[in-house]
């Protein structure tokens, strides 16, 4: 089975989608095919030995749309295409369609109501004997707006005849019916005034529609505009993804260094990374050292450290550091291109709600043209005049046109997963966003998610002979040299203090361990307990310390002299505190016993008892442990959490 997915145009309404996933649905070998009217896209599912891309391509363009190939099996030489540009045009278009078609309707409306709400006319277009200009000035007004409108009808009247109405046939049938009888109406002032029947001149004076075509046709470009906004302001969280991942690389080819485009660079290409560049792909560090900012990808504030044969991913930072990665996943496999294709794909897929909405659209059309015809011929049989019958018929033609039965719920799903991923929550499909509302168990991250994300100093524990004033400004000191992540947290802290950082010469950084430095004499060492032990700084006097500042979910940073321990500077991520953050975490406060945790996996919670009164019962499970990797396997084997509740969120 082959997945793609293409780009749709010419659709406008509910109708159109239900008439394209009927056409690819009647081909064989297509096993599944969805399509998304706010984003203009079908993906298909296919047996590639049945059919092929052009197959798909004819059914749809059988039907009066336009279909071509998009996503995945795209060439390198063609760039990712920006759905802003294509909305920005559509929204231009719109506009200048909106504003031409106002200039005409405004004094239109004006020469056929002012009248009634006595306002002043000009005489040539009052009373019984100017009929015929009166009605010839609202025809020649309307005009223009039928013209520049003239989509309705061209898309309208051609589904119409290949057998597929839609919401243009609506208008179009609306709009024309209004101008055609406009026209007649015309003709008939014209035989009124020649052979001298002022009755039938003011009869059908008053009886003109060309207001209605107008009006009609006006109002319905408003709502395509706000549609066309609507996409606009829906799209913008994959924009911000896209604008993640670096237009250009550094790659060395045969020992030459070369700036080349992201989309050129292979699997295998030796990729140099420098402090400040965005990594392009995902791959393996081969040489160097340097410490990258992956919190655009995995919402870790602090930095993670890299060294020969680790792992980066594409859109990580560079901090500090130079490096030298082998490519491994490039173009549409990286890391960040799987994640916009999967926000790509939750926007397009089907809530269970939009699939009935799609089943209604596909006989709705017919079924509004049928009660139009109905509705005319019923007040003809009861006496009505034709006048009367076709206003009822206009009327129902006009009224029906629910575009929001097509946009309302794709909408509402690009709406929240637009907005998700813009905060770093990724929702894999429309289905697991409409019952997400049944969720008894949520996992979260602890960084950026309960935590503000950007760490700070929670203690400071002084164990030897410094006091608190002199640990602080040494610490300081030394940090003010460094480029670790928590070398901020630390300075920021001091300040705060007014706290003068202690002057540090001689000074080492230990890459992935810490920083050391001479301050009045004296070494000082500032890290971990690893680094500590390496320089014969004993930390068993700090031994419960450390656990206890573990088990608040900080990071502990020793500091050491002469053999002995001086003190721990304990570095976390904040509590959300304002009122808006604590409501939204308290969305998440129903963590019950619904999941019985084996003893082992339990070993690894610990619970939070310092604000349970906002946030339940809670867990922190620690993010270093390789008992981590079974969480995936607990949530989906638990036996006390059913499998059809068990919404998967990414």
């Amino acid at each position: 089975m082959r997945k793609e997915k293409y780009t749709v145009g010419g659709m406008t309404c509910s109708a159109c989608l239900a008439h394209v996933e009927k056409a690819v649905k009647k081909l064989e070998g297509v096993e599944k095919a969805d399509v998304n009217l706010l984003a203009n896209s079908l993906t298909v599912e296919y047996d590639e030995n049945k059919l092929s891309s052009a197959d798909i391509i004819a059914a749809v363009e059988s039907g009066g749309y336009t279909a071509a190939l998009t996503g995945a099996r795209r060439e390198k030489s063609q760039p990712r295409e920006s759905p802003a540009e294509r909305r920005k045009a559509e929204m231009k278009e719109m506009r200048n369609r909106l504003i031409s078609s106002l200039v005409f309707l405004i004094p239109l409306f004006y020469i056929s109501m002012g009248h009634m709400m006595g306002l002043p006319v000009p005489w040539f277009l009052h009373g019984t004997e100017n009929s015929l200009s009166f009605a010839f000035t609202q025809f020649l007004l309307t005009l223009p707006i039928v013209l520049i409108n003239r989509k309705f009808f061209t898309n309208g009247f051609r589904n119409l005849i290949k057998g597929s109405p839609n919401m243009d046939t609506l208008i179009a049938l609306g709009a024309g019916a209004a101008m055609v009888y406009g026209v007649v109406a015309v003709y008939r002032i014209g035989y009124g005034l020649g052979h001298g029947d002022m009755a039938l001149a003011e009869q059908y004076s008053m009886n003109l529609y060309f207001e209605s075509a107008g009006t009609i046709l006006t109002l319905i470009t408003v709502g395509k505009l706000l549609e066309a906004r609507a996409k606009g302001k829906t799209g913008s969280a994959i924009e911000k993804l896209l604008d993640l991942a670096p237009k250009t690389a550094l790659v060395e080819r045969n020992g030459v260094e070369m700036q080349i485009s992201a989309d050129d660079i292979t699997a295998g290409d030796t990729v140099i990374l420098k402090a400040g560049e965005s990594v392009a792909v995902d791959g393996t560090v081969i040489s160097g050292s340097g410490t990258l900012d992956q919190s655009a990808v995995t919402g870790e504030s602090i930095g993670v450290e890299k060294t020969a044969g680790d792992k980066v991913i594409a859109a990580s930072i560079v901090k500090r550091g130079y490096l030298k990665i082998k490519a491994e996943q490039v173009g549409e496999d990286t890391t960040l291109n799987r994640i916009i294709r999967l926000v790509e794909d939750a926007t397009g897929s089907k809530a269970p709600i939009a699939k009935l909405a799609d089943k209604i659209s596909g006989i709705f059309v017919p079924v509004v043209i049928s009660v139009a015809i109905i509705s005319a011929a019923a007040w003809l049989i009861c006496g009505a005049t034709v006048e009367e019958a076709l206003s009822t018929a206009i009327s129902v033609l006009v009224i029906s046109c629910p575009c929001a039965l097509g946009l309302a719920t794709p909408v509402a799903i690009m709406v929240g997963t637009g907005k998700g991923a813009e905060n770093g929550i990724l929702i894999k499909s429309a289905e697991a966003l409409e019952t997400a509302h049944k969720l008894d168990v949520v996992v979260l991250d602890k960084t950026g998610t309960i935590t503000e994300g950007k760490p700070r100093v929670v203690k400071v524990n002084v164990l030897g002979g410094l006091s608190r004033q002199k640990l602080i400004a040494i610490v300081s000191g030394l940090e003010k040299h460094s480029e670790h992540p928590l070398a901020e947290a630390i300075l920021s802290y001091g300040e705060n203090e007014k706290i003068t950082s202690a002057e540090i010469t001689d000074f080492e950084a230990f890459f992935g361990k810490g920083v050391s430095g001479v301050s009045d004499g004296v070494r000082y060492f500032a890290g971990n307990a690893a680094l500590m032990t390496e320089n014969g700084i004993d930390v068993s006097a700090a031994g419960s310390t450390a656990d206890e500042l573990a088990d608040m979910g900080a990071t502990p940073l020793f500091v050491g002299c002469d053999g002995r321990i001086e003190g721990i500077i304990a570095v976390a991520g904040m509590e959300l505190s304002t009122a808006e953050d604590i409501h939204l975490v308290c969305l998440f406060r129903e963590l019950d016993d619904a999941m019985r945790f084996d003893a082992e996996i339990e070993k690894h919670l610990m619970p939070i008892k310092n604000r349970p009164e906002i946030f339940g019962e809670q867990y922190i499970m620690d993010g270093d442990d390789e008992i981590v990797g079974e969480l995936d396997t607990l949530l989906i084997s638990a036996t006390d959490l059913p499998i059809d509740e068990a919404i998967a969120l990414a």
